[in-house]
């Protein structure tokens, strides 16, 4: 059944193109947060490997949100590895030791970067694609990515 939602199907198929990349982003890094958990080593362990535990979890929850997002406007979610890895603007590669300062540097970076990417588009999806309800939903990621990127940031000082 066609998608009736008071968006002009171009936009719409624009916007699910924005968010499939921002939904292997967010794939790649919750990847890569479960790394960090799963791998950390040092005196830190035992704090570190809970902190990160922490932190996939909530991005566990935003990469069911954002594909669901995907799915509400009326499109398919990309659901393959080779998929996000096309599509994602972060690396899986990790330059990093197996110690908190290297992964906390290495996640820091990531979450700024769809940070970045999330200001690109929020207003892009609000204003000029007419989305006001997924330019919401980007407001709040973009929120929840920041205060990680605090609470990363804070680790490091």
């Amino acid at each position: 059944m066609k998608t009736n939602i008071g968006i002009t199907d171009k936009n719409r198929q624009a916007i699910a193109e924005i968010l499939s990349k921002l939904l292997a982003d967010e794939y790649v890094l919750y990847t890569k947060t479960r790394n960090a958990h799963w791998n950390i080593e040092g005196p830190d362990f035992h704090d570190k490997h809970k902190f990160f535990e922490g932190l996939y979890e909530q991005l566990d929850e935003v990469v069911d949100s954002v594909a669901e997002r995907i799915r509400t406007i009326g499109h398919y979610a990309p659901a393959t590895l080779k998929s996000f890895l096309d599509l994602t603007h972060l690396t899986e590669k990790s330059e990093s030791k197996n110690d908190s300062k290297g992964f906390i540097k290495e996640l820091l970076t990531d979450h700024e970067s769809v940070i970045v990417y999330l200001r690109e588009n929020i207003n892009k999806i609000g204003n000029d694609l007419g989305d006001v309800g997924t330019s919401d939903f980007l407001t709040g990621l973009l929120e929840d990515h920041e205060k990680t990127a605090w609470f990363l940031r804070s680790h490091l000082k």
